[in-house]
Order: structure tokens, then sequence, then C-alpha cells
């Protein structure tokens, strides 16, 4: 039987969503007051949910410290306080929230102590949110 845990982390982040692949007139009409030039920031809630056998010795999918750890080095770190235009990972693409839970899964997908990535679930605003799985 698998059983789900799931764990949520905030981190404070600013984008622009802006491409050159669109003339200014179009990134202004395809992304309005995001499109701004300063860029905006967000607290992203992040939700990480990890599936898998409840380990018999611990009665856990997955030991949460070892979770905290990384999800902590591998994602919090990296984008807490960041300008998300500026990060590798978004040089060739917009960094929409459901572009970053794409990146959040692929960067977690294969780093896990135990269990297996079920999904991502990236918070934007209280109206908004996007979720990652491997489908």
């Amino acid at each position: 039987m698998r059983a789900y845990f799931g764990r949520r982390y905030i981190i404070s982040a600013s984008h622009r969503l802006h491409t050159d692949a669109l003339s200014v007139e179009k990134n202004r009409a395809t992304y309005g007051k995001c499109n701004n030039l300063h860029g905006h920031g967000h607290n992203y809630g992040l939700e990480v949910v990890v599936a898998g056998a409840v380990n018999p010795e611990t009665g856990m999918v997955v030991n949460m410290g070892a979770l905290d750890a990384v999800v902590r080095n591998r994602v919090v770190d990296r984008f807490d306080h960041a300008n998300l235009n500026l990060d590798p990972l978004f040089v060739n693409r917009v960094p929409t929230t459901e572009n970053l839970s794409r990146v959040v899964y692929a960067l977690l997908k294969d780093a896990l102590p135990a269990g297996e990535l079920a999904r991502v679930r990236v918070e934007e605003t209280e109206n908004n949110f996007f979720e990652c799985d491997s489908e």
C-alpha cells in the first residue's frame, strides 16, 4: 500500500514575466502588470508530496528532517529571496509559476532520501496555484 507525506515550505522570490520571443506590446498584452520592467514578488507556498511504502521500522514514508534538508539545499536556498529571471534554469524559459513548479519538480525528482516524488504544488497567491507531477 502506498502512503503519501506532504510538507509545506515558503519561498519569497521576484520575477518579471517577459520573453524576447514577443514584442514589447505583445508581452504587455500577454502578461499585463506582471510584465513590469522592475518585476514583482511573491511569497510562494511550496508543497512537496512524497509517495511510497511505509517503512516498517520507522513508520514513515520519508524522514521529515531528511526531506527538509533536500528541499532546503536544492530549492529553498536557491530561490528564496532571489530574482527568478537571473537563475540559470530560467534563462530560456519565462519564470511563470507553471515553469517554477516544473523546475522544482525536476530538482527534487531524483534527490529524495526515500519514496518517490508524487507532486509539487506552488501557490503564487491565495487564488492561484500550480501543480506538477510525473505525467
